[in-house]
């Protein structure tokens, strides 16, 4: 037990817990509405899309590839799934089943463009989110969806209590798929055999294949597990939005990306977690959430994520640039 708590303190998560309890800690000195419980459960519910989404993406990260298309991805997944849910009468399960269905679809394509061409795969991901962007604007328009199930719209909400000011809490839809997105991806990628494969994949592809790891099938197996959490954040989104708007969700692929590089995942592949990639996420709410909070614009939070994405990538180079150093010394 000591022997792991001395490995966590001076890991990249240990690092990275200390700046997110500091700048809550500033936060809560600086404005008493920060720390309150209607704020922490408004942040849970409303980064839920965005931490939902970066699971996926610190799996395809792990295996040394990106995506980019994942917005697009869960905008045609959310306009299907909820358009034929509200034509045909569908409940949760077929609702759910065809969003994710869509979001793996998506996901299977890139992988296979991606290895049948031989292109990287941030080239062919910004390709297919322009792809699969332009396609759902032409065909609906650009109408949104106003009219949802009423199922839907009322969602879950379990657990409830009131506090001392009336305010209803309770696990709702959002906070419930996040804890099992993050859950799944903790369980994939450390206890399966699948699992280290991919980290093997993403630490070195030619050793990886010359092992006998079956690449092309890992690469669609990443790619579509991407999809997954994209068709379940797609449905997570809408139902907090109470609406399907397909021009709304493209544009937030920086937010996620911040989140899974603050958490230590490498652009080379190979290094990630799903602490790390929580972390990430917390970092990021509470930073957005702040600069609302003490009353500086809106428009300066892009700013600081690009800042802490650059901040971020150039520490985790260094971090390995050094072990490197140690390891041929």
């Amino acid at each position: 037990m000591i022997d792991a708590l001395r490995r966590f303190s001076h890991s990249h998560e240990a690092r990275l817990l200390a700046v997110v309890l500091t700048l809550g800690a500033v936060l809560t000195t600086a404005t008493p509405s920060f720390l309150t419980l209607q704020n922490l459960f408004d942040l849970l519910t409303s980064y839920a899309f965005l931490g939902i989404l970066a699971a996926g993406l610190l799996v395809v990260l792990v295996a040394g590839g990106i995506d980019i298309s994942f917005t697009a991805t869960a905008s045609v997944a959310q306009y299907l799934a909820l358009s034929f849910a509200k034509a045909y009468g569908l409940g949760w399960a077929e609702t759910f089943g065809l969003a994710i269905g869509t979001g793996i679809a998506c996901g299977l394509l890139n992988a296979w463009l991606i290895e049948s061409l031989r292109i990287s795969s941030i080239i062919v991901t910004i390709a297919t989110l322009n792809i699969f962007y332009g396609l759902l604007v032409f065909v609906t328009g650009g109408q949104y969806i106003y009219a949802l199930p009423d199922w839907f719209s009322k969602g879950i909400w379990w657990f409830e209590f009131v506090d001392a000011d009336q305010i209803p809490y309770g696990v709702n839809l959002q906070i419930l798929l996040l804890l099992l997105a993050f859950t799944a991806t903790w369980v994939l990628l450390n206890r399966t055999t699948i699992g280290r494969q991919i980290y093997a994949l993403g630490g070195n592809r030619d050793a990886a294949g010359r092992l006998g790891f079956h690449v092309f099938g890992l690469n669609l197996f990443v790619y579509g597990y991407m999809g997954f959490m994209a068709g379940i954040a797609s449905l997570a989104q809408a139902q907090l939005a109470q609406s399907v708007a397909p021009t709304v969700l493209v544009g937030r692929e920086l937010d996620v990306l911040a989140a899974v590089v603050l958490g230590g995942a490498s652009l080379n592949g190979g290094v990630g977690t799903v602490l790390g990639t929580v972390l990430g996420l917390a970092l990021l709410a509470v930073m957005q959430n702040g600069l609302v909070l003490v009353g500086i614009s809106s428009y300066w939070s892009q700013f600081f994520v690009g800042l802490v994405i650059l901040v971020s990538v150039s520490s985790t180079s260094l971090t390995l640039r050094r072990r490197a150093g140690s390891a041929v010394a």
